[in-house]
């Protein structure tokens, strides 16, 4: 799921890369604080310096590396609802992602959980996906007047607790569609999505994570 390095970057895109690519084998099993940055130099093979040059501190690359995950989610999410314009698909098929993406890649998934808060924030770019989403169930109708200013930070909480279950319960496939059908449903419901049709679209969902 991530880059690694590669010979054809540049020497400062080989050492971002390999910064990265060991703190996401070591970032899976332990919190930032408890990694030592000449733990995660010696594991990239890179110097003390090069951390510093390109990350700042601790935090600001926890913050990178949460950031690159979630940007190839938003990318797996985006290439799984091409073609869709139903909000209400758009959205259930986006979380339906979010747990494929726990189940198949997990440990990229516990650091990007580590580190939700960060891009949670209004305006986030990462979450302009989810904020077109719930605007064109908005505009459909769909939607109780309290989703335009929290909707998005909900649906985002949600899959959150989707992705958390799947990773902690080590859930099987079909544990995890089992999952998503009833917090989808409860979801979408709590949006104002009509109960029949909330239904519908979360046992879509959940169809699509069996096959």
């Amino acid at each position: 799921m991530m880059d690694r390095p590669s010979p054809t970057q540049s020497r400062s895109d080989r050492t971002r890369a390999a910064l990265l690519a060991a703190g996401l084998d070591l970032l899976a099993d332990r919190p930032i604080d408890a990694i030592a940055i000449d733990e995660l130099v010696t594991k990239a093979g890179v110097a003390k310096g090069s951390f510093f040059n390109h990350f700042g501190d601790k935090p600001g690359f926890a913050r990178a590396l949460s950031g690159r995950v979630r940007a190839a989610l938003e990318a797996r999410v985006a290439a799984a609802n091409a073609g869709l314009q139903d909000p209400v698909q758009r959205l259930v098929g986006g979380m339906r992602e979010a747990v494929c993406f726990a189940l198949e890649d997990r440990k990229p998934a516990q650091i990007m959980l580590r580190e939700i808060e960060a891009i949670t924030a209004d305006g986030h770019p990462l979450n302009a996906g989810i904020e077109a989403d719930i605007q064109g169930l908005i505009a459909a109708g769909l939607a109780r007047p309290e989703v335009n200013e929290n909707g998005v930070r909900y649906w985002i909480a949600l899959c959150q607790i989707a992705m958390t279950m799947v990773v902690a319960q080590n859930f099987s496939a079909a544990q995890a569609a089992q999952h998503l059908q009833g917090l989808a449903v409860l979801g979408l419901a709590g949006l104002g999505v009509p109960e029949d049709q909330a239904r519908l679209a979360a046992a879509w969902a959940a169809q699509g994570l069996r096959a």
